[in-house]
């Protein structure tokens, strides 16, 4: 990892995960959470200050040393337990049917074998456990599906591995998952970079 993936990218990705809108996705992302939750892709720990009462720990898996390190103060300050592992989402270090509740925000869009790690997302929640996510992917329209695979190879290469391309929703699906809803559509930006998805899996 390069000095830019390695320093520069946690920071570009911090300040654009501050933006207002950004927040009220994520607040209405992890409104239900509870329990033992492991978060794949913790970043700078922006998701910290909005977990819900009843969040008994957060395991947080991200290959970014850089980016635990942003969030010493939100770990401290947060009303539970926060384990940090530097493990990438494919390889989750923990035993099968562990968690309550995975969490995943604007993070399926970056993990290389996005597929592999769904697996291990699957596998680690509990009989009845749930996915929580809020990602941003492949838009409705297929105009707008032409740039975001024209502009693809230039949004990984800028922003540290990051696809605009990815359908978020089939994703899911395809690793297992049982979809009891998702909301999708164009959130403040360009449209391709801006088509959420935000749902509840059921494992």
């Amino acid at each position: 990892m390069g000095f830019y993936d390695k320093y520069v990218v946690p920071r570009i990705v911090d300040l654009t995960l501050r933006a207002a809108f950004v927040t009220e996705e994520r607040k209405k992302c992890l409104a239900d959470v509870r329990g033992s939750v492991l978060q794949v892709g913790f970043g700078s720990g922006l998701n910290l200050p909005h977990y819900p009462e009843g969040v008994e720990r957060v395991v947080a898996v991200d290959p970014s040393a850089e980016g635990a390190k942003m969030a010493r103060e939100r770990i401290a300050a947060a009303p539970f337990p926060v384990e940090f592992v530097g493990l990438s989402g494919e390889t989750i270090d923990a035993s099968d049917a562990s968690f309550d509740a995975v969490v995943s925000t604007w993070t399926l869009c970056t993990i290389p074998g996005v597929e592999a790690a769904l697996e291990q997302m699957r596998r680690v929640l509990k009989p009845g456990g749930r996915l929580y996510f809020v990602e941003h992917g492949l838009a409705a329209d297929p105009r707008v599906q032409r740039w975001q695979h024209r502009l693809n190879p230039i949004q990984v290469f800028l922003c540290g591995g990051c696809n605009v391309n990815r359908n978020i929703e089939a994703l899911v699906t395809g690793a297992g998952f049982r979809l009891e809803k998702v909301e999708k559509g164009y959130a403040k930006g360009p449209k391709y970079t801006s088509f959420q998805y935000r749902g509840v899996a059921a494992r």
